[in-house]
């Protein structure tokens, strides 16, 4: 009994960890940033939009590291959640990218990041909850509205900004992969009023990073 609880503990700190380094220590990514060639030199607000538009990309990985943490926590099946241990893993490259681009273009992460991890993990541990499926399910929605929210970018950027885009087409990319993985895994798909509630969850976060 005591080591049980034990090994709870430690799970407990080791997820804590996870928190308190995604949002306070630079991200170490696997993979090196998307290279292409050097792009135009940016005009004043073609460089704050991007700011912009990539502070909304960080916020989204911020947040996508809390998901796929909460529904590890819960997820049944362990190959679910090395599933989702893997995918996360993927996603700190992009929230690495992500950090480095803002610093190239002499930008900020979000102030509101805290409070969308903080949510965002709610919202994962109660998706792995209601079961392997669902949580699948859940995923497989999540990338499907990421990847729609990245080719806007990408059609919002300026042409010139060339990294900023190698970027954002290697996160769709990879988003793209996730959700096929997560459907062939067995995810179902949500009924509309929850993929209504998560657009409008993924609109509020939007707005609020897009100029906090």
């Amino acid at each position: 009994m005591s080591t049980r609880r034990l090994g709870v503990q430690d799970r407990l700190i080791g997820e804590i960890d996870k928190i308190i380094k995604t949002l306070t220590l630079p991200p170490r990514a696997s993979r090196d940033v998307p290279q292409t060639t050097p792009g135009e030199v940016l005009a004043e607000a073609e460089r704050a939009e991007s700011v912009r538009l990539m502070r909304v990309n960080h916020a989204g990985e911020v947040a996508a590291q809390a998901l796929y943490q909460g529904q590890a926590l819960t997820a049944r099946d362990p190959k679910v959640e090395s599933a989702m241990r893997e995918a996360a893993a993927e996603e700190v490259d992009h929230l690495a990218w992500c950090e480095e681009r803002l610093k190239e273009l002499k930008g900020r992460p979000s102030f509101l990041n805290p409070l969308w991890y903080v949510g965002s993990l709610s919202i994962g541990a109660l998706a792995g909850a209601l079961g392997d499926r669902a949580s699948l399910g859940f995923i497989a929605e999540t990338e499907k509205q990421v990847e729609s929210h990245l080719r806007d970018h990408l059609e919002r950027l300026s042409p010139r900004d060339l990294r900023s885009r190698a970027i954002l087409t290697q996160m769709t990319h990879d988003e793209m992969k996730h959700g096929a993985k997560a459907a062939s895994m067995g995810g179902k798909a949500l009924p509309f009023p929850i993929t209504w509630a998560m657009r409008a969850t993924s609109r509020l976060m939007t707005h609020g990073s897009y100029w906090i």
